[in-house]
C-alpha cells in the first residue's frame, strides 16, 4: 500500500506541476502580447494595501451576504490548507510524520480543523446557491446562465474531496496516537478518532497511506486539468485575481468607472490632429487590447455577478458582460499560437507573418486568426454587434466584479475602431453624430434655442459674453447642458434650479449660446475624434470665460467636465446641483416648509451614482422636505438599475427585448409611490416616457409624476400664495392669514463692491 501511494502520488505530482506552470507560461504570454498599459503599477504600497483588503478581507464578494461569507471560508481553507498537503506528502513515507516545529502544535491542529470544517461548510453553501439559481430553474435570470457548469462542478467537488480527506486524516493520526479520552489536539476531529480506535496500528498506517495518497491525487489531478484548459477562469483566477486586483485602474481599489481612458496605441495617447501611421484606434483585433485587458479575460471567474446587474441582458438583450468577456478571453487562447508566432496586421492590414510559418500553423488556428472581432455569427465574428450596441455603460458589472474586471473600457475601446476605422454602427447614432458636429447638441437645433428656457423667469439669468464679460463677478457657472436647455422635460430641472440659485442668493451665470455638448455621447458611443473637437472647444471657452467653479444639472455632463476634460488640459471645480443644493440647505440658505405629502421613491442615475459615487445629497435633500416619505427600490445605491439612456443610448431605438426604462418603472410601481424623483435630466426623460406608457395601458395611476429634486425641493420653499380666508358661504368676509414667504436672499457682495 505504502510503495503504490508513493509511486502513484510522485507520478501525478510531476504530471500536475509540470502542466500547471507549462500553463501559466502560455497565460504570461498571451497576456504580454497585448498593448502596453499605462499608469498601472504606481503606488505600489497603496495597491498592495488594496489586494489585501479585497481578498483577505473579501470587501467586493461580501456585498452579497452569505455567498461572499461562504467564498471567504473556501478562500482561506484553499490557502490555510496547502500546509496539509505537504503533511500528506510526509506521510506516504512515514505515517506518524507531522510539520516540524507546528505540526503537533495545539493551536496549529486546532485552526486545521477548524478551517477544514469551515472550507466543507462553505462549499456546501456554494453548491447549494449554483443548484438553487441553476439555469434550469431560474433561466435567463441565473446569474449562472452561459457559465461552464462542468468546471465549477469539478472544482466544488475536488474541494469537498480534500476537506473530507484532511478530517478523516486527523481522524486517523489520532488513531495511530492512541488517544483513548477526548484530546484539544483533535478538538474537532475526535468523532473521527474515536470511529477509527478499533482498527490494528498496521491498518491505521495502510489507511494513512492511502487516504493521503487521495488527498495528493485529488489535488494533482486538479493542477492537471487545469493544466489543460488554460481558460477555466472558475480555477486560475486562485492565482490570477491577486495580479489582476494589484494592476487595475484605481490603486486605491476604487471601481474602473467615471473617465473614459483616452484612445492608446502604443503606450501613448493618439494625437488626433497628426496621428501616427502605425496608429491603432480602437480595439479592432483581441492583439489591441491592453495587457491588462488580456489579463482581464483570463481572470473572469464566471461568477456572473455582472450578469445579473446588467440592464441589457435584464431585459432580453444578447449582452452578457460575463458572456462577453469569457468570449474574448476563448478567443485569445485560441489564437495564441498565431500571436505568439509573431502573427497579427499592421495598420495597412498586411499580415506580419511569413507565409510559410503562417501556412504551418495548425487549421483551426488559422481559421481563428481571421475571424473578425466584431461581426455577426454569419461573418464567424467573436463579438455580435447586437451585443456591442447593447451597453448602457451604467457601469453596473465593474461595480459588481469581485476581481476587477474593467468591462466598460474594453467595451468602449471595441467601438471606439467600429465608428473610427469601420464606420459600423447604429443608423440612429450617425444622426446624432452630425447633429453634434454640425450644431453642436444632440437634437441638431439652433443654438439660439439655449435660452429658450430663461423666457418667463422673474429675474434675469446672466449670460456670459452678453450681460456679463466673464465669470469673475458670480461664484458659479452653471453649465445647463443640451438636454436641460433643449428638451422640454429637462427644461422644469433646469428653471427649478435656476430659481433655487436665484432664492438662495447664489450667484451664477450662463454660458447660453456660447454652450456646447460636452462630447459625452460621442466618446461613449466610441467618436473619439468628435470628442476632442467638442471637449477642446469648450475648454477652450471656459478658459476665455475665467471659470473655476461649475455646476451642472446633468451627471453625463458633470462628470465629462469633472473627470474627462482634465486629461486635455481643463480642470475645474465641478459639482452637481444636487450637491451643491444639500449644501444650500444645510446652511440655511435655502429652507424647505410647504410639505408634501405623498411617497417619494429616489432612482439613482448611472453617472451619478456608481460613476461619481453621489448618493447621498439627493437623498439628504427629499428627507428635509416635510411630509415626504421616502421608500427604496429593490435596486438602489451601488445596485441602481440603469435608465437605459446612458452609452449614447438615448439616441438609439430599442428593438430587442423589454425596455431598459420599462423594466425600471416597473420596479418602481412595485413600492408604490406617488413620485419618482431622480437627478439627471436623461432619466427624467426615460422614466417619463416609462410612466406614461404604463398610465396608458392603465397599469400606473395618472397622478404619478416623474420630477427631479429640484423641482421637489423648488415646490417646498417656494411657499403658495396667500388667498382670503372665506367664510362657509363664501362671502369672503373672513379675516386674511399673511403667509410669510421665502424671498431671494441679496447677492452677496462682491470683491470691487
Amino acid at each position: 500500500m505504502q510503495l503504490a501511494a508513493i509511486v502513484v502520488s510522485l507520478a501525478i505530482t510531476l504530471a500536475g506541476v509540470a502542466l500547471v506552470v507549462r500553463t501559466a507560461v502560455l497565460i504570461v504570454s498571451v497576456v504580454r502580447a497585448g498593448q502596453p498599459a499605462v499608469g498601472r503599477m504606481g503606488d505600489p504600497g497603496r495597491r498592495v494595501v488594496t489586494v489585501l483588503r479585497e481578498t483577505l478581507g473579501h470587501t467586493r464578494m461580501l456585498r452579497w451576504g452569505l455567498v461572499g461569507a461562504a467564498h471567504w471560508l473556501v478562500f482561506v481553507g484553499f490557502g490555510f490548507l496547502f500546509f496539509t498537503l505537504v503533511t500528506a506528502y510526509g506521510q506516504l513515507f512515514d505515517a506518524e510524520f507531522a510539520l516540524p516545529v507546528i505540526g503537533h502544535w495545539v493551536p496549529y491542529e486546532v485552526v486545521t480543523e477548524a478551517v477544514a470544517w469551515a472550507t466543507l461548510v462553505g462549499i456546501a453553501i456554494l453548491i447549494g446557491v449554483r443548484q438553487a439559481s441553476h439555469p434550469r430553474r431560474a433561466g435567463r435570470k441565473s446569474r449562472f446562465a452561459g457559465s461552464s457548469f462542468w468546471q465549477a462542478y469539478y472544482v466544488e467537488w475536488t474541494i469537498v474531496g480534500v476537506a473530507v480527506c484532511i478530517l478523516v486524516l486527523r481522524g486517523l493520526e489520532g488513531a495511530l496516537a492512541g488517544v483513548e479520552g477526548y484530546s484539544a489536539h483533535f478538538a474537532l476531529s475526535y468523532p473521527l478518532v474515536r470511529a477509527f480506535a478499533g482498527l490494528s496500528r498496521g491498518a491505521v498506517e495502510n489507511a494513512i497511506y492511502g487516504v493521503a495518497a487521495a488527498k495528493i491525487v485529488i489535488s494533482m489531478a486538479w493542477f492537471i486539468t487545469i493544466g489543460l484548459n488554460a481558460t477555466m477562469g472558475v480555477a486560475w483566477h486562485r492565482f490570477t485575481a491577486f495580479f489582476n486586483i494589484f494592476f487595475q485602474r484605481n490603486a486605491g481599489g476604487e471601481p474602473a468607472l467615471g473617465a473614459l481612458q483616452p484612445i492608446m496605441s502604443g503606450g501613448k495617447p493618439v494625437d488626433f490632429e497628426d496621428p501616427g501611421e502605425e496608429d491603432i484606434f480602437g480595439v479592432g483585433a483581441v492583439e489591441h487590447f491592453t495587457w491588462k485587458g488580456l489579463l482581464d479575460f483570463a481572470t473572469c471567474t464566471e461568477c456572473g455577478r455582472c450578469q445579473s446587474q446588467c440592464p441589457a441582458w435584464n431585459t432580453g438583450k444578447p449582452l452578457s458582460p460575463k458572456l462577453l468577456v469569457t468570449g474574448l478571453r476563448d478567443h485569445a487562447f485560441a489564437k495564441a499560437p498565431y500571436l505568439l508566432a509573431g502573427g497579427g496586421k499592421d495598420a495597412a492590414g498586411e499580415e506580419k507573418l511569413a507565409p510559410e510559418a503562417y501556412a504551418a500553423l495548425p487549421e483551426p488556428v488559422r481559421v481563428e486568426a481571421e475571424r473578425p472581432l466584431v461581426g455577426t455569427a454569419a461573418e464567424g465574428g467573436v463579438i455580435d454587434p447586437d451585443v456591442l450596441w447593447s451597453c448602457t455603460t451604467c457601469g453596473a458589472c465593474v461595480e459588481q466584479c469581485p476581481v476587477d474586471i474593467e468591462h466598460v473600457d474594453h467595451i468602449v475601446d471595441m467601438r471606439r475602431y467600429q465608428v473610427l476605422i469601420e464606420s459600423a454602427f447604429p443608423s440612429e447614432a450617425g444622426v446624432m453624430l452630425k447633429n453634434l458636429e454640425n450644431r453642436g447638441n444632440p437634437w441638431g437645433l439652433a443654438e439660439t434655442r439655449r435660452l429658450d428656457w430663461t423666457e418667463g423667469l422673474d429675474f434675469e439669468v446672466p449670460i456670459v459674453g452678453d450681460t456679463i464679460e466673464d465669470l469673475s463677478e458670480v461664484e458659479y457657472l452653471y453649465w445647463v447642458g443640451c438636454a436641460g436647455a433643449l428638451e422640454d422635460r429637462a427644461k422644469k430641472t433646469t428653471r427649478a434650479f435656476a430659481e433655487l440659485l436665484h432664492i438662495a442668493g447664489v450667484r451664477f451665470a450662463i454660458l447660453g449660446p456660447g454652450e456646447a455638448c460636452t462630447g459625452d455621447p460621442a466618446r461613449r458611443l466610441g467618436n473619439e475624434f468628435l470628442f476632442h473637437m467638442l471637449a477642446s472647444a469648450n475648454i477652450e471657452t471656459l478658459t476665455q470665460a475665467k471659470a473655476t467653479k461649475i455646476v451642472a444639472t446633468c451627471p453625463h455632463c458633470f462628470n465629462t467636465l469633472a473627470n474627462e476634460y482634465p486629461q486635455l488640459g481643463g480642470r475645474f471645480e465641478v459639482i452637481h446641483h444636487t450637491q451643491l443644493l444639500d449644501r444650500l440647505v444645510a446652511e440655511g440658505r435655502l429652507t424647505p416648509l410647504t410639505p408634501i405629502e405623498g411617497t417619494i421613491t429616489y432612482h439613482d442615475p448611472c453617472y451619478l451614482g456608481r460613476h461619481n459615487r453621489v448618493y447621498t445629497p439627493p437623498r439628504e435633500i427629499l428627507a428635509k422636505v416635510p411630509g415626504v416619505r421616502t421608500t427604496e427600490m429593490h435596486r438602489c445605491r451601488e445596485r441602481g438599475f440603469c435608465c437605459g439612456a446612458g452609452g449614447a443610448r438615448m439616441w438609439m431605438e430599442e428593438r430587442i427585448g423589454k425596455r431598459i426604462n420599462t423594466e425600471r418603472v416597473e420596479e418602481a410601481l412595485s413600492v408604490h409611490p406617488d413620485t419618482v424623483s431622480t437627478a439627471c435630466p436623461f432619466c427624467l426623460v426615460m422614466l417619463s416616457d416609462g410612466v406614461t406608457a404604463k398610465q396608458q395601458s392603465g397599469q400606473a395611476p395618472e397622478s404619478l409624476q416623474v420630477v427631479d429634486v429640484a423641482q421637489l425641493l423648488l415646490t417646498s420653499v417656494k411657499q403658495p400664495t396667500p388667498t382670503p380666508n372665506t367664510t362657509p358661504n363664501g362671502t369672503g368676509t373672513g379675516p386674511v392669514r399673511e403667509t410669510p414667504t421665502q424671498t431671494p436672499a441679496p447677492y452677496p457682495p462682491s470683491r470691487e463692491e
